[in-house]
């Protein structure tokens, strides 16, 4: 059920739980790439996850094994609670601020996903009896990478009042523990050593680092202040804390009103000075423009992202409101990262440990290379940078070419886990297919060579020295982990070795494209040829009793699972059963050859993705929130859009209903861009196979019209699309596109309107397992 309005352009709290704390503060998080904050009140406390993030800074920290073993890696990593810039402490007539205590007559929050801002509007009465209103206002800015800003405005109401404001920094402050291994809370429970700090007139400065990681954090913070009255002030510092206090008496109606500017920078090799002066420089920046300048670049920027990015729906409200709530997320996730990754969480909690796995290049810079391409491309540079650990991995296991991570922060494997985290191997050609669709949106040739070549070309190596052909020629990719994260160790999982011929096939086209490149990493023609040979002879298990793909070799001979015996309350199955029990039986975590049709659709007949769609969706009981959007892409093409819409809804409202239970730890990025693809994948049918972009645009009941916007090549495309017709538009250029399989081009000023026929299912709609099926959408105004 629905926690706030639905409202186009904002999510409203407009009541206070504190049972929802700690997923209220993922939803309010803001960040820019670069700096995270959790959505945490003001004044600090009641918290459920306190959280200041910045992205790639961790802290390294044991991993525990009962029994070690050969290539296991031995230290994981994990991101930090940085030094916390967002507290204000307020006091009025000596009595603090605090929601549980006094009457609270009125509170709300709304994340303006145009402005870029978290604004809240408090009426409190202390238990004194002195009433007081608390505006506020944060932003982090997708301008100045480095800065955050925060306007924070008292005034009392029926009577004077003497108010006191204190504006802290505070590092090492205390959090939950971070793990039930004493080792590892000891790690990260308090992981900053000071360096400096500092204090002068309304500023303060501290200095870090942390004590594994050797990494060094300067954060720093300046004010400005306004009142009718005369404000005290001054500034102090400790070396884990620094607080700036203002002190006057107001009458009511009267306000006081303080800017605080926030500013952080970190790096393993810089100096103190270098970082002191680094954020001393932000600072100075972000006061340049004042508040006003901040407020309006980050209205400058939005609008030009909406302007690209912009889905509109009519018919469903909710998902209206879900969906530009996700675009927001993803665009702060990526905006200002500049070759830093997005990692499951983004930066608006510490799930995962802040890691980084193979759903980035799979769901979250799909979306981005269509909607904001910049930020997809500092992803995949990201990825390029961490090559050389990723050779070293790859030498480890005994294999050429580069083995990139399954679970990571900085670059190195930390993966404590060996069937889903070595064994999955896909993560590398998920990498390799990110950064062939980058460069076929974009055209950015410059990147494909001195970025994505080296990427494709180890890649490539790896599979090449992973797979072997057997007796009769035929290409193997034996002992791995698809998607499916309950069938681990199997051979020829499709998905693996779908992707992997594409990135084999890839780095082939590209080395012929860039010879000179291709041939300073030491590629030859015989390479080339070995590539695509091995392609072209990539074993896809295929079922002809059945008449269905196997998502690995045997798995339609296992037993079935018992889903009539499987309690409701016993999913998800990981949590309930053995994984031996799980990988032995015909049951799927998560949308894996299905996955594969969507991914690789240019592999499969209209007629086999229909039937290996209604074979595996009856046994996939989506315990990831990685398999309801891919559910719904595919369940929109084979014909089943009213399934699809059900899927769409579980995808969207997995973090604003909270559907999972786990919201607080923070957001799932992964989920967020899946809204999307079930949109404009799914119900738009875009499809971007070999560089052609296709559509087959088809609607549920539930929707009337549904309009978004893609990037490519520079250019806006827009599509909108109705139970009847489907327009084209381009702002530039002109597009070949395709419709319905019919090829057409679109010019600006030129649109283009076809005919959208009806869906024609070629089988009946599947039955989920029981008790997993999607919650039936009912159509919102």
């Amino acid at each position: 059920m629905a926690m706030f309005p639905v409202e186009p352009w904002v999510v409203r709290e407009t009541r206070l739980d504190l049972d929802d704390l700690a997923q209220t503060e993922s939803l309010f998080a803001l960040s820019n790439g670069h700096l995270g904050l959790r959505g945490n009140l003001d004044e600090g406390e009641p918290f459920g996850l306190p959280g200041t993030y910045l992205n790639s800074f961790y802290e390294e920290r044991p991993l525990p094994y009962a029994e070690a073993g050969y290539g296991f890696p031995e230290e994981g990593q994990s991101i930090l609670n940085v030094t916390n810039g967002k507290v204000f402490r307020l006091l009025v007539d000596d009595e603090p601020f605090d929601v549980r205590y006094g009457n609270l007559l009125g509170h709300e929050r709304v994340l303006d996903l145009r402005a870029g801002t978290l604004r809240r509007d408090v009426d409190w009465v202390s238990p004194a009896g002195q009433r007081i209103k608390v505006h506020t206002t944060r932003l982090v800015s997708l301008e100045q990478r480095s800065v955050a800003a925060f306007l924070y405005e008292v005034e009392p109401v029926d009577g004077p009042a003497r108010v006191i404001v204190q504006s802290e920094l505070v590092a090492n402050e205390d959090t939950p523990e971070p793990s039930k291994d004493p080792r590892v809370a000891a790690v990260l429970g308090h992981a900053l050593e000071s360096e400096e700090h500092a204090a002068r007139d309304l500023n303060a400065q501290l200095l870090h680092r942390t004590k594994a990681s050797w990494l060094r954090l300067g954060a720093e913070m300046d004010h400005e202040v306004e009142a009718p009255v005369p404000v005290r002030s001054h500034t102090e510092a400790t070396p884990d804390w620094a607080r700036t206090t203002f002190a006057c008496e107001l009458q009511p109606g009267q306000r006081l009103r303080i800017v605080k500017y926030l500013a952080y920078g970190w790096s393993s090799q810089r100096s103190r000075q270098a970082i002191r002066d680094q954020v001393h420089g932000a600072i100075a920046g972000a006061r340049l423009g004042g508040w006003d300048g901040l407020l309006a670049a980050q209205r400058r920027f939005l609008d030009g992202f909406w302007a690209q990015a912009d889905v509109e729906l009519d018919g469903d409200a909710e998902i209206q409101q879900a969906v530009r709530f996700a675009l927001f997320h993803l665009m702060q996730a990526g905006a200002r990262a500049e070759a830093r990754p997005i990692a499951a969480k983004g930066l608006t909690g510490r799930g995962y440990d802040g890691h980084v796995f193979w759903d980035t290049e799979s769901f979250v810079l799909p979306v981005l290379t269509y909607t904001h391409p910049l930020a997809a491309r500092d992803g995949l540079r990201w990825r390029h940078d961490t090559l050389s650990m990723a050779r070293d991995r790859a030498a480890q296991l005994g294999l050429a070419g580069a083995a990139f991570p399954w679970r990571t922060v900085r670059g190195q494997e930390c993966s404590a886990y060996w069937p889903a985290g070595t064994a999955g191997f896909h993560v590398n050609a998920d990498i390799a297919a990110a950064v062939e669709r980058y460069v076929r949106a974009t055209g950015d040739t410059a990147f494909e060579v001195e970025f994505g070549l080296e990427v494709l070309v180890e890649t490539a190596r790896l599979w090449r020295s992973l797979g072997h052909h057997d007796r009769h020629g035929v290409f193997h990719i034996d002992g791995v982990t698809g998607p499916d994260e309950y069938s681990a160790i199997a051979d020829d999982n499709i998905y693996t070795n779908l992707m992997a011929q594409q990135n084999l096939l890839a780095a082939a086209s590209a080395a012929e494209r860039h010879p000179d490149a291709a041939h300073a990493f030491g590629v030859d023609d015989e390479e080339i040829a070995s590539w695509r040979d091995a392609a072209a002879r990539v074993h896809l298990p295929y079922n002809t009793e059945l008449g269905v793909h196997e998502q690995s070799a045997g798995f339609t001979r296992h037993q079935e699972w018992d889903f009539p015996g499987t309690p409701a309350d016993h999913y998800p199955l990981l949590l309930h059963y053995p994984y031996f029990d799980l990988y032995r039986k015909q049951v799927v975590k998560q949308a894996d050859l299905v996955l594969a049709m969507h991914w690789r659709g240019d592999a499969f007949t209209a007629e086999q993705k229909a039937r290996n769609f209604a074979y595996y969706d009856e046994r996939t009981v989506r315990d990831s929130s990685l398999s309801a959007c891919t559910q719904a892409v595919m369940a929109a093409e084979v014909g089943h859009t009213e399934l699809a819409y059900d899927y769409l809804g579980e995808a969207a409202f997995v973090d604003l209903y909270n559907l999972q239970h786990n919201a607080g730890d923070g957001l799932h990025m992964a989920s967020l861009a899946g809204t999307w693809l079930a949109l404009v994948a799914g119900f738009g049918g875009m499809r971007d196979h070999g560089g052609e972009l296709s559509f087959m645009p088809r609607l549920p009941d539930r929707l009337d019209r549904m309009s978004f916007a893609i990037t490519c090549h520079g250019s806006i495309l827009r599509v909108v699309v109705d139970h009847q017709e489907a327009t084209y538009t381009v702002d530039s250029g002109k597009m070949t596109l395709r419709h319905h399989g019919e090829q057409f081009t679109v010019e600006p000023d030129k649109p283009v309107t076809l005919r959208v026929p009806p869906p024609r299912p070629a089988t009946p709609a599947p039955h989920q397992p029981a008790g997993r099926e999607p919650r039936r959408r009912h159509r919102t105004a």
